[in-house]
Order: C-alpha cells, then sequence, then structure tokens
C-alpha cells in the first residue's frame, strides 16, 4: 500500500514540482564516491520511501548498489515497492536470497508478488525458500494467476466479518486483533461459504449504532472482480464505478483477496505509458531499460518499417517514366503520403484509446467507422482544395493541381478507414492493437499516397 505522503519540510531537497535539486544529487554522488556513509544516510533521511526509490533511478548501476549498501535498514520493503521495475531488478540482483525475502515480507502480497514475479526461476526459487511459510503460501497461490490479471495484483490482507454480527462486534474485533491490517477502507461481508453478500465503508461503521445489524447497514450491492480478470480491465471498472477497493473472488465466488485504488493508479499510468510507446515501436519506452534490450526492441520494428518503405517505393519504381517526364511530381508526392500518414496516425490513436478503454465494441462499431469515414472525407476536401489551390499558384497547372487534390482525397479516406480498421482487426484477433497498428497504418498510406497521386498523373496523362 502507498504511504500518505507528508508536506516536505523548509529543508527539503525537493522542489515545488517533486524534483530533486541537483545540487543534492550531486551531494550524494560525492557522498558515494567517498564511501562517506554516514553523511549519505544523514541526507536521505528526512526522504519519503518514493523519493528515496526516484534517487535510485537517477543514478548509475554501480552508485545503486553503493547507495542500497549505504542505506542499510533505510532500503526497506516499501522503498522497493515504489522503484522502477528495471531499476529494482538490477537492484535485486546484487542482494542475497534471505535479503529479497526480509524485504518483500515487509509488504502486502501485491507488492510483494511485483518484486518477486520478474525473477529468474531458480532465483525465485531461493527467495521463497527464505520466506515464513504463510507469506511463501500467498506470494506462491498469487504467483499462480496470470500475469497482469487480478490474481496477481490484489492483496490478501483484508477484513471480512460474518453477516450476523453487528456494527460494534466489528468494532470490537478491528480494536482487538492488532495483527489485522491497517490499510482499508472498507469491510466486506460473507456468507458461510466465504462468498462476499456485501460491505461496510469504514464511514458508515463509524457512524452508525453499534446494536445496529451488519445486514441491515451493508450495501449489498457491489462490484466483484474475478481473479482472472485483466488489470486493464480491473482499471475501467475502478474508473467506470468510482471504487476505492473492492473485493476479489475465484470461480466458485469464494472471496481470496482485494484491489486498492492505489494499485489500480499504478496500472492506468502504466498502460497509458505503454500504448504510447508502443505505438511508435520504442517498446514499454523506460530510459532505465538495459541498452541491448532497447536495442532489440527499437531495432526489431524499424527493420520492418524498412520493408514498408521498400514496398512504398516499389509503388513509385512503377511510375518512373512518368516521374521523368514531370519533375513537380518527384516534389510533391511526399506531401500527399505525408498528410495520409498524420490523418492515419490520429484515426488510429483514437481508435486505439477507444479500444483500451472499451468505448469501441461491436455494439457500435459500425457507426464509429461512418463517422471516421465522414470525418476523412472532410479533411480529404479540406487538405486537397487548399493544396491544390497551392500548386496552381506555383506551377499554373489546373491538371497538376487536380490530380494532387484527388489524390488528397482519396489517400486521407483511406488514412480514415486504415486507421479504424488494422486496430480493430487486430484487436478481433486478440493482437495488442497499440503495439502492430501504426507500421500497417503507415504502410497503408504511404502506398496508396504513391500509388493515386502517380497513378492519377498518368490516367490524365499530365507530362503529355
Amino acid at each position: 500500500m502507498t504511504e500518505t505522503v507528508d508536506a516536505a519540510p523548509a529543508s527539503s531537497p525537493l522542489a515545488d514540482d517533486d524534483m530533486f535539486d541537483p545540487a543534492f544529487v550531486d551531494a550524494i554522488i560525492e557522498g558515494l564516491d567517498e564511501e562517506d556513509a554516514a553523511h549519505v544516510q544523514e541526507l536521505v533521511e528526512p526522504l519519503h520511501p518514493a523519493n528515496i526509490a526516484d534517487l535510485f533511478e537517477l543514478l548509475d548501476s554501480d552508485r545503486r548498489r553503493r547507495l542500497a549498501a549505504a542505506l542499510g535498514p533505510r532500503l526497506d520493503g516499501d522503498v522497493l515497492a515504489e522503484m522502477n521495475d528495471w531499476v529494482r531488478d538490477d537492484l535485486i540482483d546484487a542482494l542475497a536470497p534471505h535479503e529479497v525475502a526480509d524485504l518483500a515480507t515487509q509488504l502486502d502480497t501485491d507488492d510483494a508478488v511485483a518484486i518477486i514475479e520478474d525473477l529468474e526461476a531458480e532465483e525465485q526459487r531461493a527467495v521463497l525458500r527464505a520466506m515464513p511459510a504463510d507469506d511463501r503460501a500467498a506470494i506462491e497461490a498469487a504467483l499462480s494467476y496470470p500475469e497482469e490479471s487480478a490474481g496477481r495484483l490484489m492483496q490478501r490482507e483484508l477484513i471480512a466479518v460474518p453477516e450476523h454480527w453487528t456494527v460494534g462486534q466489528i468494532i470490537d474485533y478491528l480494536r482487538e486483533n492488532p495483527e489485522l491490517t491497517t490499510d482499508f477502507w472498507e469491510v466486506f461481508v460473507v456468507d458461510p461459504g466465504h462468498r462476499p453478500v456485501g460491505a461496510l465503508k469504514l464511514s458508515w461503521i463509524l457512524r452508525t449504532p453499534r446494536w445496529v445489524p451488519v445486514a441491515d447497514a451493508m450495501q449489498r450491492e457491489q462490484t466483484l472482480i474475478p481473479v482472472d480478470m485483466d488489470q486493464e480491465e480491473v482499471a475501467l471498472r475502478f474508473q467506470k464505478y468510482a471504487l476505492i477497493s473492492a473485493a476479489v473472488v475465484d470461480s466458485s465466488g469464494r472471496l481470496v483477496g482485494m484491489i486498492t485504488v492505489d494499485d489500480v493508479v499504478h496500472i492506468i499510468q502504466e498502460e497509458a505509458g505503454e500504448d504510447i510507446t508502443r505505438l511508435s515501436g520504442a517498446g514499454d519506452g523506460d530510459i532505465n531499460r538495459p541498452f541491448l534490450e532497447t536495442v532489440k526492441t527499437r531495432q526489431t520494428w524499424l527493420i520492418v518499417n524498412l520493408g514498408t518503405a521498400l514496398l512504398a517505393s516499389g509503388v513509385v519504381s512503377l511510375f518512373q517514366d512518368t516521374i521523368s517526364r514531370l519533375v513537380a511530381l518527384a516534389v510533391l508526392m511526399p506531401i500527399v503520403a505525408s498528410m495520409g500518414g498524420n490523418a492515419g496516425t490520429q484515426t488510429m490513436a483514437v481508435a486505439v484509446r477507444a479500444l483500451a478503454t472499451n468505448q469501441l465494441t461491436q455494439s457500435n462499431t459500425i457507426r464509429t467507422i461512418t463517422r471516421e469515414l465522414r470525418i476523412a472525407i472532410a479533411n480529404g476536401f479540406t487538405l486537397g482544395v487548399l493544396i491544390g489551390l497551392g500548386v496552381y499558384i506555383i506551377y499554373r497547372e489546373p491538371e497538376l493541381s487536380g490530380v494532387i487534390a484527388a489524390a488528397m482525397v482519396i489517400n486521407n479516406l483511406i488514412a480514415g478507414l486504415s486507421g479504424i480498421l488494422v486496430p480493430l482487426t487486430l484487436d478481433r484477433l486478440k493482437v495488442d492493437p497499440a503495439v502492430s497498428s501504426a507500421v500497417f497504418v503507415t504502410m497503408m498510406t504511404d502506398i496508396m499516397g504513391f500509388f493515386s497521386f502517380l497513378g492519377l498523373a498518368t490516367l490524365v496523362g499530365l507530362p503529355g
């Protein structure tokens, strides 16, 4: 669970934008280079765990490990839970299995799983062996669920009470059991089979007389999260129903955990960032990702783009004679392809977002496609008139102006169609549209941009 961030003191090394003062970072680096652990600890002492995690991200790999050694007990589970995934993996590689186990046991199940799930199989087994039996069993159970599912995301620490209790019994139960979790917003009510039948917000418990039965005070309608639900769908439910927390149930309807809004905020941030960077073929876009992995990811899509560029150049080569007789065509044809690419990217971005947020479904697919076609035609005619007038002013060739205007309309129509149909098709094929759409949309707009412009020029006999 994420801690509440206290207001920074007057001497805080953080500026108003919550960024570190460069002089403070330089002081940390100097202390590490001089192996002055006491000074480093003194500098870091007032920082919140999330800020300490940020500090690790600002250092190179060697200094991260020296900072970890200098911090000692100050490097706890809360710091590790707030840390960037790549930075955390790099740091954990330098820790012994029992040290990782000690850190993981300080955390709620969901945060502990986030630390352990990315370890190599042998390291994972070693860390689990070093953990207490109860913690190990909870984490192994969570790891049995699919990645990025509610089962991985949920925490098992929650408060559940029977329906036959009174509000006073709940209050006494919470006060008399110090080992219960302290971070929760509602109490779940379960039947004898441990299936959730309702929930009580903490505010209701505090304001309801002790003698009132739980059955009369609880809210029976609640949003239940299946344990195998994808984390992106979980985030959408939290957003749609304005949830603070939600019960997670297994296939038999039994309560197995809960998800809280702080975890969902991380999901929303993560998914939004991934969609943006994947559209460009840059992987997850994390600047802390290892060099070779980053190069491999980017090169893969650049090579694919190279192939689509060769296809587009092949189309151009079909009209070499036409281009050689009217050089203006070579000057103008990139404009048609470029504008089509921009229009296709706009439509594609809207479609990918609509699919991710469940705004675009089978029920409104036809209406959405029709809408995007109308937008494409309107934009195409506007751009066609503008480019046609510009070309006429420069070249004084009405036929050339008409050809480029018509090509602009055609390519914008193709851009609108490909921008909506490519993500839809990939989504129906169970392929993430954020990963592959850009390549196919760009290929379509480039090829059709060149083909429509040069093909129309040849058809009307401009060079003649």
